[in-house]
């Protein structure tokens, strides 16, 4: 078993609180990414959703998973659990800053995420307080004008990790 931080960094233009829809908190919002086998080292060829939202049972065991999924290559079963409680917003301090911050965290047994597709449903909240929402990651930067307080904002430079939690 080993705790996985999906970190983010990203350079936030009149913007600040970026979080997934619905929050840090293991809220519905589905993230995907590829996982890489803990036995054999195979990477999987097609991205994986996980959501907070649906778990399903584990083989051969009285818990539950929100993602279960068989190495084509070995034929291991592993699983992801989703931790609430691990996540923050993106601040624009951090931005300022140039920090990683976690955003979710992913209890992996037998396999483990490896690589993050950005995708849509993102919020985040411009200076002035006007609310940003489902926000579309997926080309790797967002601009929009916030009208209340008269000036661009935008997400560019977008980098994500997964380092083991502490």
């Amino acid at each position: 078993m080993v705790l996985l931080l999906l970190q983010i960094k990203a350079d936030l233009e009149n913007l600040t609180n970026l979080i997934p829809r619905g929050g840090s908190d293991g809220s519905p919002f589905w993230y995907f990414f590829k996982v890489k086998c803990g036995s054999c080292g195979e990477m999987s060829d097609k991205f994986s959703a996980v959501t907070a939202t649906e778990q399903l049972q584990m083989p051969r065991s009285r818990g539950v998973a929100h993602l279960v999924q068989k190495c084509k290559f070995c034929g291991r079963e592993g699983c992801i659990i989703m931790v609430d409680g691990r996540g923050k917003p993106y601040t624009i301090e951090d931005s300022e800053a140039g920090r990683f911050v976690p955003v979710m965290c992913f209890d992996c047994r037998g396999i483990e995420p490896v690589e993050f597709s950005l995708r849509d449903g993102w919020s985040a909240e411009g200076v002035s307080g006007s609310k940003f929402a489902d926000i579309d990651l997926s080309e790797g930067e967002f601009a929009e004008y916030d009208e209340k307080a008269s000036c661009p904002v935008g997400i560019t430079d977008i980098e994500h990790k997964f380092v083991v939690a502490q």
